[in-house]
């Protein structure tokens, strides 16, 4: 049985949160502070993390950074407040593999798990969210120094297009709406905004696509948002 392992401070969630996890096939463990995480992260066992960005003592985005830095993959879904697009920048930069904005709908982050487990168990993209660098074809992306290079030399691209490139790359071959995308790379949650998706992914497929009017890399997913269709591996 998959193991989580769930990180809040706040019992109205975890109360609520763990038992609904465990309805849904896992087995669920809880941390209520960033030390307590980090150390049940330490002796490992578990399949994945839901991890809260403001917690007591060590926050969830230093207990991401210590992580990753020790080498452990174990893949983490964090938790975080509206309009923080500064710390989700970084963070994705720093090997989140996923964001979810409070309030949540307990059903979408159970629908998150499940799709982040997908992309672990798939050993081409295992480790893509804590690479610190991605390849897909003649395309390198440096999220460190966050630059871009196709065919060996760097592409001018927006600091968004960036962020948004690493968050496609690193859920290749998932369908994710323009809301999410807001979400995610934005920080926004309103849907009249959906058009900075749009210039966004256009910069990206006019840089990046061998043909921008026939995408092969970056493709539409028609009603719903975009996929990343190409493959992707640690470079």
């Amino acid at each position: 049985m998959v193991a989580l392992l769930l990180v809040d401070d706040e019992p109205a969630i975890t109360d609520n949160l763990a038992p609904l996890l465990r309805r849904s096939g896992f087995t669920v463990d809880v941390a209520a502070d960033g030390d307590s995480a980090l150390s049940r992260i330490r002796a490992g066992g578990y399949d994945l993390v839901v991890l809260d960005v403001m917690l007591p003592g060590t926050d969830g985005r230093e207990v991401l950074r210590t992580a990753r830095s020790e080498g452990r993959t174990t893949p983490i879904i964090l938790l975080t407040q509206v309009g923080e697009s500064s710390e989700r920048a970084m963070a994705l930069e720093e090997g989140a593999d996923d964001y979810l904005n409070k309030p949540f709908d307990p059903y979408e982050l159970i629908a998150r798990v499940r799709a982040v487990l997908r992309r672990g168990g798939d050993a081409a993209q295992a480790g893509l969210a804590s690479a610190q660098r991605l390849r897909s074809g003649e395309v390198v992306l440096d999220r460190a120094s966050q630059r871009v290079t196709r065919d060996g030399r760097e592409v001018v691209l927006t600091p968004r297009a960036t962020t948004l490139l690493a968050y496609l790359m690193t859920h290749p071959d998932e369908v994710l709406t323009r809301e999410r995308l807001l979400e995610a790379v934005w920080g926004w949650s309103y849907a009249t905004s959906t058009r900075s998706v749009d210039t966004r992914v256009a910069e990206l497929r006019r840089v990046l696509e061998s043909d921008s009017s026939d995408p092969a890399m970056i493709v539409t997913a028609p009603g719903s948002g975009y996929r990343f269709a190409a493959r992707v591996e640690p470079a």
